[in-house]
């Protein structure tokens, strides 16, 4: 009878799931040529290559696609047992793996995956945050299930990947309530010298609102500027400076921040977006998501 080496096994699963092999090496407490050796001799038990390389890209083979699949199964089935003999419910919830591009607001994510987290089916969502580029070589690797991004994957990927719009989004501006007060009464003029937070000047999003400012006659006086819009929101609220952010999300932002919407501009307007490695999404987490995106966030 053949037998397979389940820590050989375990060292390829965990490559693929953390996207790399140092990350994987980190993980496991190992150093990377060790943990690429166990990978090696997996590939030699079963006789067939797990990875490809595209590009600068790490990709899986079919035949890897199919043995991390069943790995996944087999140490989810493992957790699975190890719950039941320590008297935790043992029914296992289907996995499903997002990345998340670093530029997405957070709440807007909330609202993106609050549909999945309620599905009747129990599902266990995973998110992990990186620059798109990154996200994009472990979504053609499989690590990933779906790519949540501001905007479709660059064309001079070397990996094929499918763009799904979810929908757009306006902008709001929103400040402390006295504030916000102040500057409502005759937006957007009131936005003249006002101090703001701006995302930095490498977005998509500064370059439109530049272009807005400039059409309109009004030049904030920029006190930060963020990569990270959560940060810029945190800040903004603390600080007491106007900050953009999704009129999608308008409600949320007052809710969870304590702010008030100063006003709305439609010639400033943002994309979201689903990307996956197959043309046609399948996953019932990520179908619950697109679907209460286009009926309900972004309708």
């Amino acid at each position: 009878m053949e037998w397979l080496n389940y820590h050989h096994l375990l060292y390829f699963w965990t490559v693929v799931r953390k996207g790399s092999v140092s990350k994987a090496a980190e993980e496991l407490h190992l150093s990377q040529p060790t943990v690429s050796a166990q990978v090696r001799a997996l590939e030699t038990a079963i006789g067939e290559p797990l990875f490809t390389r595209k590009g600068r890209v790490q990709a899986l083979t079919d035949v890897g696609r199919v043995v991390f699949q069943h790995a996944d199964d087999i140490f989810g089935i493992g957790r699975d047992l190890i719950d039941t003999l320590k008297g935790r419910p043992g029914r296992r919830a289907v996995p499903l793996t997002v990345g998340v591009a670093n530029a997405v607001p957070k709440l807007v994510v909330y609202r993106l995956l609050r549909p999945a987290l309620q599905q009747p089916d129990a599902i266990r969502v995973v998110c992990r945050e990186d620059d798109p580029e990154q996200l994009m070589g472990q979504l053609a690797s499989y690590a990933l299930d779906v790519v949540i991004a501001n905007a479709p994957a660059p064309a001079y990927l070397p990996v094929k990947v499918f763009n799904h719009l979810l929908g757009q989004s306006d902008t709001a501006f929103f400040a402390a309530a006295p504030l916000a007060a102040r500057l409502k009464r005759r937006f957007p003029t009131s936005l003249r010298q006002a101090p703001m937070l701006l995302p930095t000047t490498n977005s998509p999003l500064r370059r439109a609102l530049e272009e807005w400012f400039e059409q309109v006659g009004i030049r904030p006086r920029v006190v930060g500027e963020f990569e990270d819009s959560a940060l810029m929101t945190v800040v903004g609220q603390a600080a007491g400076y106007v900050f953009p952010a999704p009129a999608a999300i308008a409600h949320d932002v007052s809710r969870f921040y304590g702010v008030r919407r100063i006003g709305v501009t439609d010639a400033v307007r943002e994309r979201y977006y689903v990307i996956s490695a197959e043309r046609r999404l399948t996953h019932p987490g990520v179908l619950a998501m697109t679907g209460a995106a286009r009926n309900r966030l972004f309708a």
